[in-house]
């Protein structure tokens, strides 16, 4: 086959999940691990599951995988991509490209002999444009199939049946090594009531992950009047993030650096303008170019989302990896943390419910509804439930981070928690006083 792209054997191992076939001795097959990945537990696998801005066309036979694919078509992992399940096998995709051209990616549903597998696909490639990538789905359960296959220049080969995250998985899997499937962990942060600490929750947490795990990270802020960005970090940018908005179509890494201000060696920053000069009718897809292109610039992308319902919010909580909802321990915030999070559990099919943070928890003279009886009544329990401290508010006025201006503050152990859970890794070590010092020094300067 010479304009099926050859792609040679991928460079993960075979999770259970995608029932790839199996030796004689029913071993599951092995391809060489990645370092990243070869200790990765599976549900952080399927987190870290990036579908570049292809194209795509599924030929199914059977109910069984045409509800699957739908599945995992509709699934935010595959947001980037257009597209769309088509009835039939391969007969059936040889003929439509014969008369229209092939996809960035096939995906076939196979259930013919070896003998007369082959030999479609061997006419399938006659069709194809050069590029194009194959994904043949069948029933029987042999490496030596595979390993032909893969020979003949498929990408993958798995055997049915398959849920929508293993169909994720094996697009996945196609793009591995491309450029465009580069893309960064995003972390949403919103909050369900006035005043409830979102942004500087969000805030300090990126400047926990820079710091602890010295990767890159982009703050982005998503409220253009009232953003608070530029006043947490103490910037006095040229440029915002209304910048970015104004020409979509020209954003590219080349401008995303112009538009970003560095906080710090592993921290930028994207800042609202935090101005009333005009209103903001923003359509659904708004902020979308702009968290792709800093998805493909940095490690993690924390987004403080504002508190207003509108199509680009709601887009924006479903398509990120993390949404993290901050709340007040009353029931003002109840009430919306029950809404949210059936919002987004129904809307989110294969994903773990949104990460719950109880905030501001024991402020003094003030009723409040017991974070236990919050967690039991939600049924989610909280992975952080954040002391009362006057220092955040110190730090904030200041614009300091809370590890800057009380290195010994409680509310630091929680930030380290959200950092840890929402990111997948290791806890992150606090900053010791010569950090500290050299932080408040920079700041200066």
């Amino acid at each position: 086959m010479t304009q099926i792209e050859a792609v040679r054997p991928l460079v993960t191992s075979v999770s259970a999940e995608t029932r790839a076939p199996v030796d004689s001795a029913s071993q599951p097959m092995s391809r060489p691990d990645s370092p990243a990945t070869a200790v990765t537990p599976a549900t952080a696998a399927i987190e870290a599951l990036r579908i570049p801005q292809i194209t795509i066309h599924a030929f199914c036979d059977t109910p069984a995988l045409i509800n699957a694919m739908e599945g995992a078509l509709g699934d935010r992992r595959m947001s980037r991509a257009s597209a769309k399940v088509l009835r039939g096998g391969i007969g059936t995709a040889i003929d439509l490209y014969h008369r229209e051209t092939s996809p960035n990616l096939i995906i076939v549903e196979n259930r013919t002999p070896v003998a007369e597998l082959y030999a479609q696909l061997e006419a399938l490639a006659d069709a194809c444009v050069a590029g194009t990538k194959v994904i043949v789905i069948g029933n029987a359960n042999d490496v030596g199939i595979y390993r032909e296959l893969l020979f003949r220049g498929v990408s993958d080969y798995a055997v049915a049946p398959l849920d929508p995250l293993s169909i994720i998985s094996l697009v996945a899997r196609a793009y591995q090594e491309s450029e465009t499937s580069r893309f960064g962990r995003v972390l949403a942060f919103v909050g369900a009531s006035g005043g409830a600490g979102s942004s500087t929750i969000a805030q300090n947490v990126a400047v926990t992950i820079a710091r602890s795990y010295s990767c890159s990270v982009i703050f982005t802020d998503l409220d253009l009047p009232f953003g608070t960005a530029g006043l947490g970090f103490d910037l006095n940018p040229n440029e915002t993030i209304a910048q970015a908005l104004s020409d979509g179509s020209r954003l590219d890494d080349i401008l995303l650096e112009r538009l970003l201000t560095k906080h710090e060696e592993h921290l930028q920053v994207l800042t609202a303008p935090g101005t009333l000069d005009q209103s903001h009718e923003l359509p659904e897809d708004a902020f979308e170019r702009v968290l792709d292109v800093a998805q493909a610039n940095a490690s993690v992308v924390v987004v403080d989302v504002p508190r207003v319902w509108t199509p680009w919010v709601r887009k924006t909580l479903l398509t990120a990896d993390e949404v993290v909802i901050t709340a007040l321990p009353n029931l003002a915030s109840f009430r919306n943390v029950k809404n949210l999070i059936e919002m987004l559990k129904k809307a989110r099919h294969n994903d773990e419910p949104p990460k719950l943070v109880i905030n501001q928890v024991g402020v003094p003279k003030r009723a409040e509804i017991k974070p236990e009886h919050f967690a039991d009544s939600l049924k989610v329990q909280p992975i952080a439930c954040i002391p009362f401290d006057i220092a955040v508010a110190t730090a904030g006025n200041h614009g300091l981070m809370i590890a800057d201006l009380a290195p010994k503050s409680p509310v630091l152990k929680s930030v380290n928690s959200i950092a840890e859970i929402t990111t997948g890794r290791k806890a992150a070590k606090p900053a010791g006083k010569f950090d500290v010092l050299l932080n408040r020094l920079l700041k200066r300067h």
